[in-house]
């Protein structure tokens, strides 16, 4: 028995836990990116204390994070479900994981729009993200049901 195979059936729990703090990390970035609209909206009185708070570098940075992690999470995933039983499951919970990627994906190339005023970008980012979330939450729910069957078969 090599050091892979003894360490190959943990494999599977990387993605949920990862996909966890992600989702944790998506509602920060959540979190900071009304903060950062709040800033933008506020009168000038609020908005010199509100600067004070970096929610835009913040969201900005967290954001970045939140991609590379998905997409590397989307993979693992994959990969790890590919490596413990030689296929993939193609089902809604695969279907929707590689959808949120392509979501976040497209969400974080309208910054460059955005950062040049352009409102039906900002807009659109939002309202990616706001579908990001739902979807983040029901594969969360799908992730635990997978993670249970693994449980009993383990």
């Amino acid at each position: 028995m090599t050091t892979f195979d003894t360490i190959k059936p943990w494999l599977q729990f990387f993605h949920p836990i990862i996909m966890w703090l992600l989702l944790a990390g998506t509602l920060y970035a959540l979190y900071l990116g009304m903060q950062a609209r709040k800033t933008r909206k506020a009168d000038a009185e609020t908005r010199k204390e509100l600067i004070k708070g970096k929610f835009g570098i913040r969201h900005h940075q967290v954001g970045a994070i939140l991609l590379a992690f998905m997409v590397l999470g989307t993979l693992g995933g994959m990969a790890a479900t590919y490596i413990n039983y030689g296929k993939l499951f193609v089902g809604p919970h695969l279907l929707v994981g590689l959808s949120m990627t392509g979501l976040i994906a497209t969400s974080a190339a309208l910054v460059p729009f955005m950062q040049k005023g352009n409102e039906t970008a900002r807009l659109t980012h939002i309202s990616l993200n706001v579908v990001l979330v739902g979807l983040f939450g029901w594969q969360a729910l799908t992730g635990m049901q997978i993670v249970q069957r693994i449980l009993e078969n383990f």
